[in-house]
């Protein structure tokens, strides 16, 4: 999708907040990061768990499920 700064509202502070704010955006980012789809994430390019508490100014990555050979 490419990259966006956005103001963290105070109610944000781990990675499962983030992605709740995100999808309630609706559309395609309801449907890439809805609670049911294995989506992994990063914190400043480590990967990070859903509680993983989060700050202005960190690089946060959402990663689809991918497949490979």
């Amino acid at each position: 999708m490419g990259t966006e700064r956005i103001a963290l509202p105070a109610t944000v502070r781990d990675l499962e907040g983030l992605r709740a704010l995100l999808v309630a955006r609706g559309g395609v980012w309801e449907q890439e990061l809805a609670p049911s789809k294995p989506v992994r994430a990063a914190v400043n390019q480590a990967l990070a768990p859903g509680d993983t508490q989060i700050a202005d100014g960190d690089e946060v990555a959402f990663f689809p499920p991918v497949t490979g050979g």
